[in-house]
């Protein structure tokens, strides 16, 4: 993870030189006032909606606490409207509309469902069980493959590993 971020500044750079040439090309397009308008109501749209996907978030988080239950899907689909508010508060026409694109319900269940796969990859499965519920477990009988090294054994009652593999619930 460190290696990657040693690449954090170019892309910030590079992301801007981008905006720059949307900005340049949509101000001659349609005028600079009309580029520099939109670039502004972006902007205040998205702090206007950074507090509201905030208090959306928080209050998903506590009624999920309260119930009991795992809180991984409202801080997931918290995260996602936060970043696509954010995006959206970023002065810039590419951001603002991945802030938007981030905000549209089909979009928003795919990033959430992207960042559920990330954090579970990223923790233990003990911890993503905690934060995302229990997951459903398919058990092959008979021979037993190989792992792979990065794969945890799930242990039953009398301490023998079972074969299995995680399946993802189905969103309908």
């Amino acid at each position: 993870m460190r290696r990657g971020l040693r690449f954090v500044p170019l892309a910030l750079l590079l992301a801007a030189l981008v905006e720059l040439a949307v900005f340049v090309a949509v101000g001659r397009a349609a005028g600079f006032g009309i580029a520099v308008l939109a670039v502004f109501a972006a902007s205040l749209l998205g702090m206007a909606l950074l507090r509201r996907e905030g208090m959306r978030a928080w209050r998903g988080f506590q009624t999920a606490a309260r119930a009991g239950q795992p809180p991984g899907t409202q801080v997931t689909d918290g995260l996602v409207g936060l970043l696509g508010a954010l995006l959206l508060a970023t002065p810039g026409l590419l951001s603002g509309a991945l802030g938007v694109l981030l905000l549209v319900p089909p979009v928003r269940r795919l990033a959430r469902a992207g960042a559920r796969r990330t954090a579970e990859r990223r923790v233990s499965s003990m911890v993503a069980g905690d934060l995302f519920g229990p997951r459903r477990v398919r058990v092959h009988r008979g021979t037993p493959q190989q792992p792979p090294p990065s794969a945890e054994p799930t242990v039953v009652d009398d301490g023998q590993p079972i074969e299995g593999e995680i399946v993802e619930p189905r969103q309908g």
